[in-house]
């Protein structure tokens, strides 16, 4: 009897033993199956814009290399701000991310007074995927009709006309607004600013002439500056555009009054954060090698996109120097979003 007593106790622990084996190895064996569905990505803005030109770039080459679809669905609003709160509540479970750009992870914890999320606290950065300058853009007609054939003649025109001129943005807090109010600030000149959900709409008011200038992204500019509907004044950036090698800069374009004019954006995907690593570093991996190749690089770099698909830990770090560095420029210009 006490034989028999001994032995099953042996039978049991063992039993609990290799229960808890089992347990353990379920979460590693479920991330290894990763993807095992459809994986979303969220542009958190409208369609036709940089944000979306680039996701929908990555996703079908993330498709091919993962075995699963990579959907890309935009969920605009509030300068990027409703679609990257929706990741950051998602299940870190890989299945949900987002094209976070320099608005929604740079610029609006700054700018915003209230944020639904933390740009910091609430993602797993995934990898950098592009930067990309902004490009000075007026309506061809309208630059002809009021004389504007370059930066300095448009600054002495707002000048003469106070409050004639608008300025078109994918939103308030993104680049494209804040490369305006930068330029406004250090010009001293007033331009109203009209917000709409997304690139994509803001370039079909610029290019129909209900608006009359925006400091849009490059890549998604490149199309109408190509096509003669909108005249380029000048690049946003430090540096000259590969894509447009004979563009100034605004800081050249402007003189003493624009030195230093630096606002260029960017581009990266970040899961919702407890994403496991082994994730995070796969779709890090699949990015870097589609980025990589001639195809998808020589195209970027044409719309004036400079490719990167750099590690997580280089992107959080790169993510935080951008907070420091918008902070200043947000409290320079003077602009806030209740």
């Amino acid at each position: 009897m006490t034989s028999f007593i001994k032995i099953n106790r042996r039978s049991a622990l063992i039993s609990v033993a290799l229960s808890a084996i089992t347990f353990a190895v379920i979460p590693a064996a479920a991330q290894t199956s990763w993807p095992n569905k459809p994986v979303k990505i969220v542009v958190p803005f409208a369609p036709g814009g940089t944000t979306d030109i680039l996701a929908r770039a990555v996703a079908p080459e993330l498709s091919k290399a993962l075995g699963q679809p990579f959907i890309v669905e935009n969920r605009a609003g509030a300068g990027g701000n409703i679609g990257a709160d929706l990741v950051a509540k998602s299940a870190p479970d890989g299945y949900t991310v987002l094209m976070g750009t320099v608005g929604t992870h740079g610029i609006n914890k700054s700018l915003y007074s209230r944020l639904a999320y933390d740009p910091q606290k609430d993602f797993a950065p995934i990898t950098l995927v592009a930067g990309v300058p902004n490009v000075m853009v007026m309506n061809t007609e309208t630059a002809k009709t009021l004389g504007i054939n370059n930066v300095p003649d448009f600054i002495r025109y707002a000048k003469a006309n106070p409050g004639r001129l608008n300025m078109a943005s994918s939103g308030n807090g993104t680049s494209i607004h804040l490369a305006g109010e930068l330029f406004k600030s250090m010009t001293g000149i007033y331009m109203a600013h009209i917000p709409y959900t997304g690139s994509g709409p803001a370039m079909m008011a610029m290019v129909s002439g209900n608006v009359d200038v925006m400091f849009d992204n490059l890549p998604s500019a490149m199309p109408q500056i190509k096509g003669g509907k909108l005249k380029a004044f000048a690049v946003t950036s430090a540096q000259r555009s590969a894509a447009l090698p004979d563009l100034p800069t605004i800081a050249e374009a402007g003189g003493p009054t624009l030195k230093g004019f630096d606002a260029s954006s960017w581009f990266g995907l970040l899961a919702p954060a407890g994403t496991p690593p082994d994730i995070v570093k796969r779709m890090q991996e699949e990015v870097a090698k589609a980025l990589g190749t001639p195809a998808i690089k020589e195209k970027m770099l044409a719309q004036g996109a400079i490719p990167s698909g750099n590690t997580p830990q280089q992107f959080t770090d790169f993510i935080n120097a951008e907070h420091e560095k918008w902070a200043k420029v947000v409290k320079a210009s003077g602009a806030k979003v209740d």
